[in-house]
């Protein structure tokens, strides 16, 4: 018999916060795997309380620094941590040492009494001009994610090698965050790995839509989504600077 929560705190950054995928019921904060997986999940797991830290942006030292402390005061008995994406975009990126916190990270999650859900990230380099050449960074970092999974006996939810994120219609029109579809996929992979019954539409066949890399070609692709991603590296800006996290403390999912 799976194992039931009470309490559940997503740790992250534009993966966990949800963007890409629009709240529809009009909020002004995207909704995400962590909000779909949070709901299906009440519904087995009666009284589910939820809050998420993720800020869109943030690098891994960032993210460990500025949620990990306040996650674990808040004593929940699941939480998800995913970083290391937006590091691994930038020079100097150190997988090492990305795996020497990582571990430092889960065994602080895992003393304080929590199960910890990790993750591989799904492979972008289909998607993206030229980002292939970053393939081995991926790579790396799954492999590391996947070394201190095994480690602490910590919840690995591979999406690397789920084939459906192959399918670009699982991807928002910048071919870095997922689109609705692609956080379902994340929601119905977590249900899997934690013995939480997924959405039955989250399984259901895609339907016929433009597939974004017909939308708009690669030059169009880089001016509208790349270039003001390079700008704000130049100018250190990030997008998540004015962003706060849309659910800090843990409340009853309804």
């Amino acid at each position: 018999m799976a194992a039931e929560y009470s309490s559940f705190v997503a740790i992250g950054d534009s993966f966990t916060e949800g963007v890409g995928d629009p709240d529809p019921n009009g909020g002004d904060r995207d909704r995400g795997w962590a909000d779909l997986f949070a709901h299906r999940a009440a519904e087995q797991w009666p009284g589910l309380a939820y809050a998420n830290l993720a800020i869109r942006g943030r690098l891994f030292d960032r993210i460990v620094d500025e949620q990990v402390v306040p996650a674990i005061k808040q004593s929940p008995d699941l939480v998800s941590f995913a970083a290391g994406g937006n590091d691994a975009l930038r020079p100097g990126f150190n997988p090492v040492q990305l795996s020497t916190r990582a571990h430092e990270v889960v065994r602080l999650l895992k003393a304080s009494g929590a199960e910890v859900v990790l993750f591989t990230c799904a492979d972008i380099t289909p998607h993206i001009p030229g980002i292939a050449v970053l393939r081995k960074r991926f790579v790396a970092t799954n492999d590391a994610y996947k070394r201190v999974a095994k480690r602490h006996n910590a919840v690995l939810v591979d999406l690397w090698n789920d084939k459906a994120f192959e399918d670009p219609r699982l991807w928002a029109a910048d071919r870095l965050h997922l689109n609705t579809y692609g956080h379902q996929r994340v929601a119905y992979d977590v249900c899997e790995a934690l013995g939480v019954d997924p959405d039955p539409s989250w399984s259901e066949p895609l339907p016929h839509l433009p597939r974004p890399r017909r939308e708009m070609n690669g030059v169009q692709w880089a001016g509208k989504h790349f270039a003001p991603w390079v700008k704000r590296r130049l100018t250190g800006k990030s997008s998540g600077d004015a962003v706060d996290p849309k659910r800090p403390e843990l409340t009853k999912v309804k």
